[in-house]
């Protein structure tokens, strides 16, 4: 069974900065394709960057030049680095990578539990 852990959330003061990890665990597996999401109270599930298959990375406009999404294959673990911080920000990070199961041939999707992020002014 695959499984997804994210870590890195925290609180921060507005202009600073946070790494977000997603480490990926399990057997028989590959990454396909990762992507961090978020979701603030009252509002809906955003995609926040990601990179698909072909290794094209694709961040949300109010993200862009701020937020890096990057991966290290050899640990299966990828990670969102967020500077320039805003309290608007604020929010539950999620990572869910597309996963591919070498062993059946098939393709699931993983989220993890979330970690929160708080930007204060």
């Amino acid at each position: 069974q695959v499984q997804l852990v994210e870590s890195g959330g925290g609180l921060v003061q507005a202009g600073g900065s946070l790494r977000l990890s997603c480490a990926v665990s399990g057997s028989d597996f590959s990454i396909n394709a990762m992507g961090w999401y978020r979701q603030a109270p009252g509002k809906q599930r955003e995609l926040v960057a990601g990179f698909s298959s072909g290794g094209r990375t694709d961040y949300a406009d109010p993200v862009k030049g701020r937020f890096t999404i990057s991966r290290e294959n050899a640990k299966n673990t990828g990670y969102l680095q967020m500077n320039s911080l805003k309290p608007e920000d604020t929010a539950v990070y999620y990572c869910n990578a597309r996963v591919y199961h070498s062993r059946g041939y098939y393709y699931t999707d993983v989220w993890g539990q979330g970690t929160q992020v708080t930007v204060s002014s």
